[in-house]
């Protein structure tokens, strides 16, 4: 522990150097899941924009539970120093705006893209729950209880392309595929369209495919990624791709053919979907296992990963195979752009900003919420190289 609270002091020491802001919130209980809200921000107080993010609790000694809803009020201009304010009005700052209470603790949950307000939750139990947190009225019954898995898990993915389609990875080696929208008026469960079952071990994570509404990527325990076609409910591909658990996977939502997976190796695979058989890179810099990778969705070549090394790590792909100074190379790979040092524990999950770019969310089991931006410096280089190109 001595060790760890040393390093967060020196990494405090210098975030002036390191972000254009840093805010802190402590929670009251840790969040395994985080998500920025898919909609625009609203205008706040000042210079504040608001921003909404979702949250789980995972709690214990019998405490309740809840899935939550929570305004970011952060700065329209990062850059901009921030004026003293003695009602702290133009203070940025977090705030939770909704609790919803729900039977045991959130693995994760994520927003429906065309209708935000509407979250899929996975618990500890093994239905996932459906709510639509516009409701006033905040008990314990979910809208939906979606059925089909036999034990919990935690990947969770809704498709942008057809509304109300939801797919769910589970340790009981299955994927569940729900339409919400095929739920009859008053029913309140749902059974799942179809059941794929390709994986032998526990399924760590699903994602659709973001340019392509017929495919999807399963990642689990058994090694394997495999993509499947929902018109045909068959895999096109099926391929042992890490040499330990595969914990994650990320499409990149700007080139079709390209992806990244998380792995108990200690790191990331970067494949092409049309030769999955070994990555054409494997960014490799972090410790342990690692846990979460997601593609930055402002800037096509930057993805950021989180592992049970307390880091988490941005990449820049194009600066793979660049060059580096005298002793720069100790300190990780060219393609290492940024490593955030501000949790004193593993990290649960990671979500980047569509609206507010180089921005990243991230929660760990220190019961924080983390939201920072990188500072210029550390990308400006890389903006104005493709400007330039």
């Amino acid at each position: 522990m001595e060790a760890v609270e040393e390093e967060f002091s020196v990494w405090k020491k210098n975030t002036p150097l390191l972000y254009d802001f840093v805010i802190c919130h402590s929670l009251e209980w840790p969040s395994l899941t985080v998500q920025w809200l898919p909609s625009p921000p609203s205008a706040g107080e000042g210079d504040l924009a608001i921003h909404k993010l979702v949250l789980g609790t995972h709690t214990s000694d019998e405490s309740p539970n809840f899935l939550m809803l929570a305004d970011a009020y952060l700065p329209l201009d990062p850059s901009a120093p921030i004026e003293a304010d003695p009602q702290k009005r133009n203070t940025p700052k977090v705030q939770i705006t909704h609790r919803m209470q729900v039977d045991g603790e959130i693995n994760r949950a994520r927003c429906m893209p065309q209708i935000p307000t509407i979250i899929a939750a996975k618990t500890c139990g093994t239905e996932v729950y459906v709510i639509d947190s516009r409701k006033e009225v905040v008990s314990c019954e979910p809208d939906l209880r979606l059925r089909g898995h036999d034990k919990e898990g935690y990947g969770l993915s809704w498709n942008s392309f057809k509304e109300g389609n939801l797919l769910s990875g589970s340790n009981d080696c299955k994927i569940c595929l729900w339409d919400i929208s095929a739920a009859a008026p008053g029913h309140k469960v749902l059974d799942s369209t179809y059941v794929y079952e390709g994986h032998e071990d526990i399924v760590e994570d699903v994602s659709w495919h973001p340019k392509n509404e017929y495919l999807f990527g399963s990642v689990g325990d058994d090694c394997k990624l495999i993509i499947w076609d929902i018109r045909t409910n068959k895999f096109q591909h099926n391929v042992v791709v890490h040499e330990k658990e595969v914990n994650y996977l990320s499409f990149n939502p700007f080139n079709e053919w390209v992806l990244a997976t998380a792995s108990s190796d200690t790191t990331v695979g970067l494949f092409d979907i049309r030769n999955l058989s070994s990555p054409f890179h494997a960014l490799t810099s972090h410790m342990e296992e690692v846990f979460q990778v997601e593609w930055d969705p402002n800037h096509e070549t930057i993805l950021a990963s989180s592992a049970d090394d307390r880091r988490l790590t941005v990449w820049d792909i194009n600066r793979v195979g660049g060059e580096q100074w005298e002793g720069e190379a100790e300190d990780g790979p060219s393609e290492l752009l940024f490593s955030h040092g501000g949790h004193k524990a593993k990290i649960s999950d990671l979500s980047w900003s569509k609206y507010m770019p180089w921005t990243i969310a991230s929660v760990a089991e220190d019961n924080t919420l983390q939201m920072w931006q990188l500072a210029e410096s550390i990308y400006r280089d890389d903006e104005e190289a493709a400007s330039d190109d």
